[in-house]
């Protein structure tokens, strides 16, 4: 068969990368020739956004028509179905490319056979080119299970970082909660919130889709797989742990600066209130010596005015002790 050097994404017109596993961690690079004649155990990684890699999926991959509508299929959750022949998976990976949101989670649709790994994805997924590059290496996974399980490590160690920044983020608010800004506090909160919410999403089922593999592959998993499969699991489980509890507490603080800044308004407006109380009356005596009519007292006297601004003065002092006095202030 033709080998070629191993090929960067999307750089064979739908064809991402293709190894043929030489059972000590390396593997020959293949291309489209190679990949449709029996090649022994090997990976094929597929950009599902290419209609070549969908009609050699359709032709020439040998697969039932029910395992690859749902290989193409444009919505999926994370999933584990055992089909005749092999075992469909649809996992997720945070998106960790430039320009790019984390919880904009990229779909990895998996088919596994005994001796034939097939992965789809639309964007690079860093967990796949990890494992591409230790293969290059030479220290890679030596079978298609095992390169199936290292993606899925992978998976899970990338989700991991970022469930610890959202972590690290909530511990920050924690700290600033009584020195920052209570809206730019409220803020980032809600973005804390919102990121854990949508990353929950599939990285719940993707826990469960993980709990089921051994179950679903049954007789066809080593036992060193199994084990593997199940500190995977185990580390998926701890992740949706940890993004429930960053979310409970990023929750808890957004209720917390809620209520500071409720008992902040009140306060203002009860001081208002007291202010208001005050000066009500005062401006009820200052309005009525100001409609210059007769018969206003000190009309003609020259201390007339220092009477009553004495007066005022003296029922303001008045009011603030009857305040103090009835523990209103």
């Amino acid at each position: 068969m033709g080998h070629r050097e191993a090929m960067g994404s999307g750089s064979d017109e739908g064809l991402v990368h293709a190894f043929a596993f030489d059972g000590l961690g390396g593997g020959a690079a293949l291309g489209w020739d190679d990949v449709a004649g029996d090649i022994g155990p090997c990976w094929i990684h597929l950009d599902r956004t290419n209609d070549r890699a969908d009609r050699w999926l359709e032709r020439d991959a040998g697969l039932a028509p029910i395992v690859i509508e749902a290989l193409l299929a444009e919505e999926t959750r994370p999933r584990a179905t055992s089909m005749p022949g092999g075992l469909l998976i649809i996992l997720r990976g945070v998106n960790l490319n430039p320009g790019a949101d984390p919880e904009d989670m990229i779909s990895l649709r998996v088919w596994l056979e005994k001796d034939r790994l097939i992965t789809l994805r639309r964007s690079p997924i860093m967990a796949v080119q990890d494992v591409r590059t230790r293969i290059i290496a030479g220290g890679g996974p030596k079978t298609p299970t095992l390169a199936l399980i290292a993606i899925i490590r992978g998976l899970v160690t990338r989700a991991g970082s970022i469930i610890e920044e959202i972590d690290d983020s909530v511990s920050v608010a924690e700290e600033k909660l009584l020195s920052s800004a209570p809206a730019e506090m409220r803020r980032q909160l809600s973005d804390v919130r919102r990121v854990a919410i949508m990353l929950r999403r599939y990285l719940a089922p993707q826990r469960d889709t993980l709990s089921r593999l051994p179950v679903e592959h049954g007789a066809a998993w080593e036992q060193s797989d199994i084990l593997l499969l199940r500190e995977a699991s185990d580390g998926m489980l701890r992740l949706v742990e940890d993004l429930d509890a960053a979310r409970d507490r990023a929750a808890v603080l957004h209720e917390e600066l809620s209520a500071r800044l409720a008992d902040t308004m009140n306060r203002n407006m009860y001081l208002l209130s007291i202010v208001a109380s005050i000066f009500l009356p005062l401006g009820l005596l200052t309005g009525l010596f100001g409609i210059n009519v007769g018969g206003m007292p000190w009309l003609e006297s020259p201390l007339g005015f220092a009477y009553v601004t004495a007066g005022l003065f003296a029922i303001a002092a008045f009011q603030f002790w009857l305040l103090k006095k009835t523990g209103i202030l």
